[in-house]
C-alpha cells in the first residue's frame, strides 16, 4: 500500500523540466533598433571629417560605399574593409566619440516582447560608448536588461564581444548551452557566440542579409519567443 501511494504521488505531482535556455544576450543595432534611426544628419560631421582626411586614398564612390557600410558594422571594421588611412581613422573617431542621440527612439515595433521573456537578458553592443549608451536611453530599454555592456571602439585595449560573453557565462555560472546570442552581424556577435559554443540567432530585420553562420534565424522577437519555447521542449 505504501509503495502504491508513493507511485500515485509521483504521478500526481510530476517533476517539471527545467528550462534549458536561461539567459539571452542581445545585440543593439539592427537587432533591437535600426542603426540609421538615429538620423543620418548625426553622422554627417564624422563623414565630412573622414572625407576631408581622405587625400585621394579612396574615390568618391568608395567613400560613399564605406559610409553606407558604417550603418551596418562598427567603424573600425569598416575602416579595415575599405583600407582607411590612419588619418581617416583618427578623423572619424575624433567625431564619433562625441556623438550622442538627443530625444527618443522607437526601435523596431516588437520591443515590448522583451518584457515577456522569462530568461535573464543582457545587452552587448559594439560602438562608441557615449553614442551607444545614448541609444539605449533614447529607446528606454535599459531596465529590461540585467546589464548593458559596451564593447568600446575607443578603448586603448578593446576586448571584443567574445570577452563580454565569456564574462556573462562565468559570472552567471552558466554553460554555453544555457545561453542564446541574438543579433544581426555574422562578423560580430554571431562569430563571437559561435567561437565559444553558444547557439546564435540572426535577426533578419529589413535589409539584413541572411548568413549561414547563425544556428537559427528569426524575423521578429515574436518568432524568437516561439523558437525558445521549441528549444526548451526539445523541438528544433
Amino acid at each position: 500500500m505504501t509503495i502504491n501511494l508513493f507511485f500515485t504521488s509521483l504521478q500526481s505531482h510530476p517533476t517539471l523540466p527545467t528550462p534549458m535556455i536561461k539567459t539571452l544576450i542581445f545585440d543593439l543595432d539592427n537587432c533591437l533598433a535600426p542603426a540609421i534611426q538615429v538620423g543620418e544628419a548625426l553622422y554627417q560631421p564624422a563623414f565630412e571629417a573622414i572625407r576631408d582626411s581622405n587625400s585621394g586614398a579612396l574615390s568618391d564612390d568608395q567613400l560613399a560605399e564605406s559610409f553606407a557600410a558604417i550603418w551596418n558594422a562598427p567603424f573600425d571594421s569598416v575602416a579595415d574593409r575599405f583600407n582607411y588611412s590612419e588619418a581617416m581613422r583618427q578623423a572619424g573617431q575624433r567625431v564619433f566619440v562625441s556623438l550622442e542621440v538627443s530625444g527618443s527612439m522607437e526601435g523596431y515595433g516588437d520591443l515590448a516582447v522583451l518584457q515577456e521573456l522569462s530568461q535573464k537578458r543582457f545587452l552587448v553592443t559594439s560602438g562608441y560608448r557615449r553614442l551607444q549608451e545614448s541609444k539605449v536611453d533614447a529607446l528606454g530599454i535599459r531596465s529590461l536588461f540585467e546589464s548593458v555592456y559596451v564593447d568600446e571602439l575607443e578603448a586603448p585595449k578593446r576586448v571584443g564581444k567574445r570577452a563580454y560573453f565569456e564574462r556573462i557565462l562565468e559570472e552567471s555560472k552558466l554553460s554555453s548551452r544555457e545561453v542564446l546570442v541574438i543579433g544581426d552581424n555574422p562578423r560580430s556577435e554571431i562569430a563571437a557566440g559561435n567561437q565559444i559554443g553558444i547557439q546564435t540567432i540572426q535577426t533578419l530585420r529589413p535589409g539584413i542579409e541572411r548568413t549561414t553562420a547563425a544556428t537559427f534565424h528569426v524575423q521578429s522577437l515574436r518568432e524568437l519567443v516561439d523558437l525558445i519555447e521549441r528549444l526548451d521542449s526539445g523541438i528544433h
